[in-house]
């Protein structure tokens, strides 16, 4: 998807009106004999101009509302994308599928690995099956299951990440959702394969942390990655979700924040205004960070990652005494 979303926040409705202005420019182009290359070109530079003041300074809730758009590019559209020949299997073995968490074997530029992601809904109807982004503990053991797969085959594991969380249900609880992310997270501090994880929107909570403990954390630049959600915190901590922008600013959601406290290893840029504007090129960027990150561990000796994981997650933070 390389076209002008018609969706937007309202921090970029002066952009989407310019942008409506050029298509019906161009329309009305195509339908008649008149000239308008000279309109044309004045209301193109005009969107330049408006689209670096629009996204050139924006504040910690206007990214995390950017990784929530509505038209960015979800799990699927950059696994067809990035990877060839992916081979989605279903079910934990346990209980049944979990259609919040896809994953299965695939290649990347002819390297075979394990592919295990976080998958929303664009409409109603998708948003019911995926239950909003929100995986059961079923999805947690799915996960698991392909990452056992791929320890036992030698595969690097890749962890595409997009929820608010793991799912908070009564059916959740009663078959121990922490219980299931708790697992994940012991059992993955010990794969001998690399481990890649990648937030491309939302990272919320352990619903992002059960299929995140990785060998390296990227981040794409307008998504978040965070303990709780800004409007659970803000309903903790005001008793309000309206201050959700408040806790934004306090948890520290910018990219580069997360960076300076080495809960990330690397932003991977956006195309300007986002990545629901060019799925193509967030795809190719990503494309090529991955295949970097894979060369790179690649020079980890077997034996070695169990280490070098506990390392990193040691350093990970600041502690003010």
């Amino acid at each position: 998807m390389s076209s002008i979303n018609k969706q937007s926040l309202d921090f970029e409705k002066p952009l989407l009106i310019l942008e409506k202005q050029l298509d019906e420019l161009m329309q009305s182009s195509a339908n008649s004999d008149m000239d308008f290359t000279d309109e044309i070109r004045a209301i193109e530079k005009k969107i330049e101009l408006t689209k670096r003041q629009v996204y050139s300074d924006l504040s910690s809730w206007q990214k995390v509302q950017l990784s929530r758009h509505p038209n960015r590019p979800y799990s699927p559209d950059l696994i067809q994308r990035i990877f060839t020949n992916f081979e989605e299997l279903h079910g934990d073995r346990l209980f049944r599928d979990d259609h919040a968490l896809i994953g299965g074997p695939a290649s990347i530029d002819g390297k075979p690995v394990m592919v295990i992601a976080q998958q929303k809904g664009r409409n109603t109807e998708e948003n019911l099956k995926r239950n909003f982004g929100c995986p059961n503990p079923e999805g947690y053991r799915k996960a698991l299951r392909l990452m056992k797969m791929a320890d036992r085959f030698n595969l690097p594991i890749i962890s595409l990440i997009d929820t608010p969380g793991a799912y908070p249900g009564i059916g959740a609880e009663e078959r121990h959702v922490a219980e299931a992310i708790a697992v994940n997270l012991r059992e993955m501090a010990d794969f001998d394969v690399p481990i890649i994880a990648l937030v491309i929107g939302e990272g919320g909570s352990g619903g992002a942390l059960g299929v995140a403990v990785a060998d390296r954390v990227l981040i794409l630049e307008n998504a978040y990655y965070s303990v709780i959600s800004p409007e659970g915190c803000a309903a903790i901590l005001w008793k309000d979700r309206a201050f959700a922008s408040n806790a934004a600013e306090a948890l520290k959601l910018d990219a580069n924040e997360l960076l300076k406290l080495g809960i990330v290893d690397k932003i991977l840029p956006e195309p300007a205004g986002g990545a629901h504007r060019d799925w193509d090129i967030t795809s190719e960027t990503i494309k090529s960070a991955l295949l970097d990150e894979l060369n790179e561990l690649g020079k980890i000796k077997p034996g070695e990652f169990a280490e070098h994981r506990y390392q990193k997650f040691r350093k990970m933070g600041k502690i003010s005494v």
